[in-house]
């Protein structure tokens, strides 16, 4: 970059800054907030204010979200399948390629982590993983519901209800629960009981990312020096990060202890190990 091309970034730049805060100080004091920092905050962890109306039960927004994501991610998956699968061809396009990447990285973690049944996990590890980047992301739209009191919300993620990160949680820990049992019957259902703390562990490890997020985006907001431009860049950066890293956390966990409870015990690989030298004898 030139020395004339970044003076006029600079000359630019200072001008956006000079605006900004035009724009704080004559503007300062010119409107009102319906709800005060706290109770904002504490919508957006408890859910008990802002409920939205379904079938005539008013739920969290949350649920709302969940319905939403899971619809979205079921059409989307039916389309590629009937209609984009059947064309793939030897020379990858560009969304070939990122699909193929994306089901051979998961693949890669079933395989790396497990010894059997590693296409059911492959299975699960990809659905999750996708549903709470989907999920996550999901937010950032800002699709508008109407409360039970006539006000009007942006969904937020559906993990960021702690009713829908439990659920995630206690559905990863039954999957890794029936991963034992598959492969090593009444043994591995004790091996995996033992880790009874896992399902609440997950639970609000994804809790309690998505919802800081959504805490610090708040207060940031509701903060007049800072409510321009500044929530938008943090709340992207903030979402995208957290979309990223908790798919691949929970994920990663999964298959970790679905290998460790799917691992045979040492009585069946003595077992085996007898097995194949009487094969190997009589062979010879």
């Amino acid at each position: 970059m030139t020395k004339k091309q970044q003076r006029k970034m600079t000359i630019i730049f200072g001008v956006i800054g000079v605006l900004l805060v035009a724009g704080i100080v004559m503007t300062a004091g010119s409107y009102t907030q319906e709800e005060d920092v706290v109770t904002v905050i504490r919508d957006s962890v408890i859910h008990d204010t802002n409920k939205i109306d379904l079938f005539g039960l008013e739920v969290n927004p949350g649920l709302i979200a969940g319905f939403a994501v899971t619809g979205i991610l079921t059409v989307f998956a039916l389309i590629v399948r009937i209609f984009v699968i059947p064309r793939f061809t030897l020379v990858p396009g560009k969304f070939q390629m990122v699909l193929e990447w994306l089901v051979g990285y998961f693949s890669g973690l079933s395989e790396t982590n497990s010894p059997r049944k590693n296409r059911l996990l492959g299975a699960y590890v990809f659905a999750a993983g996708f549903y709470i980047f989907a999920g996550t992301m999901f937010e950032l739209f800002g699709i508008q519901a109407v409360t039970t009191s006539g006000h009007s919300v942006a969904l937020p993620a559906p993990l960021s209800d702690v009713n829908g990160a439990i659920m995630m949680g206690c559905t990863s820990y039954l999957f890794i629960v029936l991963g034992g049992i598959l492969n090593n019957g009444v043994g591995g259902l004790g091996g995996a009981l033992k880790e009874f703390s896992l399902p609440i562990s997950m639970s609000f490890r994804l809790f309690g990312a998505l919802v800081s997020g959504a805490i610090v985006t708040e207060l940031v907001y509701h903060y007049m020096g800072l409510s321009y431009v500044l929530p938008v860049i943090i709340g992207v950066l903030f979402t995208c990060l957290h979309a990223l890293i908790q798919a691949y956390v929970l994920t990663m966990l999964v298959a970790l202890f679905y290998g460790e409870v799917s691992e045979p015990s040492e009585k069946k690989l003595s077992k085996l190990s007898a097995k194949a030298q009487k094969t190997k004898s009589q062979t010879a």
